[in-house]
């Protein structure tokens, strides 16, 4: 008798096949069988009118600190998610020198917007070596499966100490040196190493990521040690500027031929120069043509920030009479901005001079939007905030600091920073037709007080499949088989005999995204956005239900995974 019996559903496999009607049996955490009129299991799970997919592999992930305090790693679990890769963009927490922690944590804090307090408290840093922070992560039992990069910040940091922070060149032992961490984490489990070079990633006093001017031979270097040892693939992010993207593109291509590993690299349309990303879409075509293993990972709608009173950023944050009542409980800071001599000062005040954002100078109104319930992910340029303050007469900071009030500060305006250039979701849908695509960049874990993203997995099935056609087969393998096999993880993604089970069964009816809301449940009380979705029935990680409707069962079947190719 198998442990578990799915029956009665769609299967929609992850292979691409069409969906079918099966039913799929469960034994000591892998798939048995996958068929019709199976005999019965232990368990059963009805599945009628419902599909049945695999679990979902986010490649683009950031639980580097959560991870270590926290057995469920939501958002992405309550998405679907089963294996999660992290330790992307270059920064994480190992390996760390004992007295430099706080440096590592001041670079967590600024690129991806957790809370240093929250970091402090959460970690305690009972590791030197990459080796023994697996060995820490391998201790706690969680929700989810994880897989971790080796970020370049910290082995650069690690190595150089303040000639890393600094931005000085590496010399020769500092590559020798570098090469042989980043090989040895491989070794111990590592999935393989990231790195960053975007001016966009600064702690939040301005300093740049460590990782900013490598140089190509740095880079090269440390990919020696991966193409050493047989392993491991490589996650760059990028601002593709200088001196131009084909310049930059060519450096990560040489790196990555030299390695013969693969490598993933962050794509989205930018606003400022909308064509860019497809002439990197052209060069990884062609690279893939060629037989170099380079993908992108774009996502599947706006990165948007959600700003508000209850969230980090809102588009007055560094107005010095904002900041003032910023400290003030909601109730209290809301009633001091109805005030019409505080609403005067605090439009009239310069918004940027004081803020620790070093987007908001980027952020323009006519590209923020109402945000409402149910969350709307594509406005039209009609909804603007430049848009509706041009039609009534009215400045855009009137109208933002109106909506920010609405719902007594519950309220989110929310602002698409890339991929929403001309008002539409088209370089996505041209991206999700090109197979050397993958769909990612969710950032679980990460930006939890102004971005919302980790409910990307289902965002693509109920607006992409519900809502624009495409075959659920295409979505769901996009996500599954495809990410798997771009991690380097052949034993999930499919519903096979022999393979893990990880498996999700989704009412697709009912399925869609509920309106974010704040928690505070990180060390220390920290806040953070929380983006439920309804429609998931079950969530299956090796073997055991994780969650039903959406609540956790309690079961923490997850482990970290180590690479083993």
């Amino acid at each position: 008798m198998a442990d578990l019996v799915i029956r009665g559903g769609t299967v929609v496999d992850g292979s691409g096949a069409p969906p079918r009607r099966a039913d799929v049996a469960v034994q000591d955490g892998r798939i048995l069988a996958v068929g019709e009129d199976l005999p019965r299991g232990a368990e059963e799970i009805d599945a009628t009118g419902r599909i049945v997919t695999p679990g979902f592999v986010d490649i683009h992930t950031h639980y580097d600190g959560q991870a270590v305090w926290d057995s469920h790693l939501a958002p992405s679990a309550i998405h679907g998610v089963t294996t999660a890769v992290m330790g992307n963009c270059g920064v994480g927490f190992a390996p760390v020198r004992p007295g430099t922690e706080e440096k590592l944590i001041e670079l967590m804090e600024g690129v991806e917007d957790i809370p240093a307090p929250v970091l402090s408290q959460g970690l305690d840093f009972r590791w030197e070596s990459f080796a023994e922070y697996l060995a820490v992560l391998e201790q706690k039992p969680r929700d989810i499966d994880i897989c971790a990069l080796v970020p370049h910040a910290a082995v650069r940091v690690y190595v150089m100490g303040e000639r890393a922070l600094a931005l000085e060149s590496a010399n020769q032992g500092d590559i020798a040196e570098m090469r042989r961490l980043v090989a040895e984490a491989v070794e111990a489990g590592a999935f393989g190493f990231s790195t960053s070079r975007t001016i966009s990633h600064k702690t939040l006093k301005g300093d740049f990521t460590p990782t900013l001017r490598a140089q190509e031979e740095e880079l090269a270097g440390i990919a020696d040690g991966l193409r050493g040892i047989g392993k491991g693939f490589m996650e760059f992010v990028s601002d593709f500027n200088q001196p131009d993207p084909a310049t930059e593109f060519g450096l990560i291509r040489r790196v990555v031929e030299r390695s013969g590993r693969p490598a993933v690299f962050s794509l989205t349309q930018r606003h400022d120069r909308t064509e860019v990303w497809k002439e990197l879409l052209a060069l990884s075509n062609q690279a893939a043509r060629e037989g170099v293993a380079i993908r992108p990972v774009f996502p599947p709608r706006p990165i948007g920030i959600l700003m508000g009173l209850l969230g980090s950023q809102n588009p007055f944050s560094g107005a010095p009479s904002y900041k003032a009542i910023a400290h003030l409980p909601l109730d209290q800071r809301v009633a001091a901005m109805r005030d019409p001599e505080v609403r005067a000062r605090i439009l009239s005040e310069d918004r940027f001079k004081g803020s620790n954002f070093p987007l908001l100078a980027r952020l323009s109104f006519e590209r923020m939007f109402p945000f409402g319930d149910p969350p709307d992910y594509t406005p039209p340029k009609e909804s603007s905030i430049a848009a509706q303050a041009a039609r009534e007469g009215r400045r855009p900071e009137e109208v933002a600091y109106d909506m920010l009030l609405a719902d007594d500060g519950n309220s989110f305006i929310f602002c698409a920073l890339t991929n929403y250039a001309d008002y539409t979701l088209d370089a996505s849908a041209e991206l999700l037709r090109h197979p050397n695509t993958i769909v990612g960049l969710s950032d679980g874990g990460a930006h939890v007080g102004f971005i919302s993203d980790g409910s990307f997995p289902s965002f693509v099935l109920a607006y992409w499949g519900k809502q624009r056609g495409i075959p659920v087969e295409e979505l769901v393998r996009r996500q599954t088989s495809d990410t798997a096999r771009a991690a380097g993880l052949p034993d999930r993604g499919l519903l096979k005999p022999g393979l893990r089970a990880d498996i999700n069964v989704i009412d697709w009816d009912a399925l869609a995204l509920e309106r974010p809301g704040m928690l505070y449940d990180l060390p220390g009380g920290g806040r953070r956005l929380m983006q439920r979705a309804r429609g998931y029935d079950a969530t299956i990680v090796a073997g055991a239900v994780t969650y039903r409707k959406g609540e956790a069962t309690g079961a923490l079947p997850g482990k970290l995974v180590r690479c083993a190719a």
